[in-house]
């Protein structure tokens, strides 16, 4: 992505006109990730660009076969599809047969070509474009803070590009699955098998799941809603209750199958401390509840540099306010996200700081939101929340 580049994708994210999400895609995998991290900011960015923007989680272009087997050793395998089954900003999947198990369908996934010598290099560049940008565009940096979003792109872009750390991170959420199961019920829960001695830093085979993507299933108005806060209580109970959790719950990276909520695309794994924890479900509990001023006392709770005085005080009145006419409204009305986002801009205008783990906590629940405002709009999402954050507050 050159200068040229670089400063049309600032005017379509930040400029009133609309996005061109083809042109995008012809800038680069780092503009890709770039648009799709902005989907998400309901907080600052219109809806019809957000939705717009979406469109870079499932629109890719598929590389040509003979482009991308060529890079893959095909005599493990009696029979490879060459039309992809999905395709992705960094991958794309094809099915296929094992050599030694004809009838056994699996799911080839292959990076599409050697990204990382080139990202890394736009991601240098691009940090200095931001730093120079906000120099001349203050308000930029006050929005949020480009170069630590550019920072967590680079992080979670360049385990994706290696295969291995997909499977690594499917291990460490099947290991707290497994340990956890009969104490926090989650039957609903699959991990595709992988087979690790078939798969390499660019290529990953696993189990065919015959099934569809939440994605697809939000697209055709068929995901039952009760299926959602299902999936919600999941993943709420690996955020909350365990060590880690999926860092890239967007609607492709969940599929449906059999009855079966499947996690896939593990490569972005999340860790949330245990003051972060109990801190995040404190104020949830009491958020359920309508109770603003404890919900206010628990996100500072979780700052890493406290407030006191005059100072705190401007800041309950402020959250109070905030929240003022919160209640009982949708998210096709008050979206969850910019709620959210807003929460923590008020916190850290009144002078409180956060770790690294709060940008990922809040994208999952942009996707949450998303999926929810695409499946049940007139849905009071933090009312619906209320018996699984009970239960995840009940537990020792």
């Amino acid at each position: 992505m050159n200068v040229l580049q670089f400063l049309d994708l600032l005017r379509m994210l930040y400029g009133s006109g609309k996005v061109d999400v083809d042109r995008i895609q012809s800038y680069g995998l780092l503009a890709v990730k770039i648009g799709q991290v902005h989907a998400l900011r309901l907080d600052f960015l219109s809806p019809e660009k957000c939705r717009e923007l979406s469109k870079l989680y499932r629109r890719t272009v598929p590389v040509p076969p003979e482009d991308v087997l060529n890079r893959i050793d095909r005599g493990r395998f009696s029979w490879i599809d060459p039309e992809p089954l999905a395709s992705a900003s960094v991958g794309q999947v094809h099915l296929a047969r094992l050599k030694e198990d004809p009838e056994k369908r699996v799911a080839v996934k292959i990076v599409k070509r050697d990204f990382k010598r080139a990202f890394e290099r736009e991601v240098r560049t691009v940090k200095l474009f931001f730093r120079i940008a906000i120099f001349f565009y203050r308000k930029l940096g006050k929005v949020f803070d480009p170069v630590g979003v550019i920072e967590h792109i680079e992080e979670y872009t360049l385990r994706e590009l290696d295969l291995e750390r997909e499977a690594e991170g499917q291990e460490v959420l099947k290991r707290l699955y497994e340990e956890n199961r009969t104490r926090y019920a989650m039957p609903e829960l699959r991990f595709p098998k992988i087979y690790r001695e078939l798969s390499s830093p660019d290529l990953m085979v696993s189990e065919y799941i015959e099934g569809r993507t939440l994605d697809q299933l939000l697209d055709e108005g068929a995901l039952d809603y009760a299926l959602l806060l299902r999936l919600f209580r999941i993943q709420g109970t690996f955020l909350f209750k365990l060590s880690a959790y999926h860092g890239d719950i967007h609607p492709g990276n969940i599929m449906l199958s059999g009855g079966a909520l499947y996690y896939v695309d593990t490569g972005a794994i999340g860790h949330a401390g245990e003051k972060f924890q109990k801190g995040l479900l404190r104020m949830f509990y009491h958020l359920c509840r309508h109770e603003y001023a404890a919900a206010a006392d628990a996100l500072h709770g979780m700052s890493e540099r406290r407030v006191a005085g005059p100072a705190y005080a401007a800041f309950l009145e402020a959250f109070a306010a905030l929240y003022r006419d919160f209640r009982g409204k949708s998210v096709g009305e008050l979206s969850l996200t910019r709620q959210m986002m807003d929460t923590i801009k008020l916190a850290v205008n009144s002078g409180m700081e956060f770790g690294k783990e709060m940008f990922p906590v809040i994208k999952n629940f942009m996707y949450m939101d998303g999926m929810v405002l695409r499946c049940r709009p007139d849905a009071v999402l933090l009312d619906d929340m209320k018996a699984a954050v009970d239960e995840f507050a009940s537990y020792a």
